[in-house]
């Protein structure tokens, strides 16, 4: 195990005794018990390299595609209220730039670099022995993408991996930074609405909404509210219950994309078990979990856009600022028109004004 060869803070030591008391006492995970304490869990992470925690090298974009050499793995991607797991292989990995891909039936990744600012290799004791991970989070100390190892995974790549990409300097500590503000959404009354509204019906691909986004000044759910109403409307924010139990039980297959700034990971396929514990809406599937906190959706919208493949329906959830938390599709490659079952599923529900005023859609 590497070890720092410097001093460090007395307030390290204190933060490392804080974080072990408060994850004993009250049963949390490492995520839970940072907040507790009033710190990121990169923060709290990074308190411990030179223990079982090892700093790595920044050099993500190489050593990130090194990652196929663990075999199969588990995959990791969350935001504040949702959290994508898929077991699989990292395979067909490519960047161009700061922007990755991760292409496997597996695991299916949209990868932003700019955004990954540390990472750390984790060997944690645990009940059930010692849990290999990797760690990586952004400037503000937040997980952008985790990944597990499993018993069948390759350990002693797991080891050369770390000595591979470890940083000589193994000093622990992690200075975070604040939380870019949000822009301000221009006013309604400066969008160009009808300009916006050709410039939907023109798209050709669901990745040219971004350019719209862009080209317009708007915000995503500003975008969705000033479109047509053909094109976007919202629903009742628990839909995605109903849409996720609908799906298991006609054995649709589907699209679940959950991301943050750094990461987008993607489950293509049926989804099977779904269960509610507490305020969380959960996929157990062998393969693939979705935990989602159905109290943190602020809004849901049934969202139409045209492509060359015909139109492609989705189902997006937001939280109060705005921010995505989930996206469903039904499951489609490239070239080939949406699936008639999930177009019928998401049209049957009941608009959020039509349920207001009483009408059935």
């Amino acid at each position: 195990m590497l070890n720092t060869a410097h001093s460090e803070p007395s307030s390290l030591a204190q933060l490392r005794r804080d974080f072990l008391h408060t994850k004993d006492t009250q049963k949390l995970r490492n995520r839970e018990a940072a907040h507790a304490l009033g710190v990121s869990e990169g923060e709290a992470l990074a308190a411990f390299v030179g223990a079982h925690v090892v700093r790595l090298k920044p050099s993500f974009v190489e050593l990130f595609e090194d990652v196929p050499r663990l075999g199969l793995v588990m995959a990791l991607t969350r935001n504040e209220a949702a959290v994508h797991e898929k077991d699989g292989p990292y395979v067909d990995m490519s960047h161009d730039g700061p922007v990755g891909l991760a292409l496997g039936t597996a695991i299916d990744l949209r990868i932003f670099y700019h955004a990954w600012a540390s990472g750390f290799a984790v060997r944690d004791e645990t009940a059930h022995g010692v849990q290999k991970s990797l760690q990586f989070f952004d400037a503000q100390g937040h997980a952008v993408h985790k990944v597990f190892l499993r018993e069948h995974s390759d350990h002693a790549a797991f080891d050369a991996f770390v000595e591979r990409w470890a940083m000589a300097d193994q000093v622990a500590g992690l200075t975070v930074e604040p939380a870019p503000s949000h822009a301000e959404s221009r006013p309604d009354s400066e969008i160009d609405v009808p300009g916006f509204h050709v410039a939907w019906q023109a798209m050709t691909d669901t990745h040219q909404f971004f350019g719209l986004l862009r080209k317009f000044g708007l915000a995503r759910t500003q975008a969705l509210r000033l479109a047509e109403r053909n094109n976007a409307y919202l629903v009742a924010c628990d839909v995605v219950q109903s849409v996720l139990e609908r799906a298991a039980e006609t054995k649709l297959p589907i699209m679940v994309f959950v991301g943050n700034r750094g990461m987008i990971q993607i489950h293509s396929g049926p989804v099977h078990t779904i269960r509610t514990m507490g305020p969380w809406l959960n996929v157990l599937d062998p393969g693939f979990n979705l935990h989602l906190r159905a109290d943190l959706i602020a809004s849901a919208w049934v969202v139409r856009k045209p492509t060359s493949d015909g139109i492609v329906t989705s189902l997006e959830l937001f939280d109060e600022q705005g921010e995505n938390i989930a996206m469903l599709f039904g499951a489609r490659k490239p070239g080939t028109p949406e699936l008639e079952g999930w177009r019928a599923l998401i049209g049957g529900l009941t608009p959020l004004e039509a349920l207001a005023s009483g009408v059935a859609a």
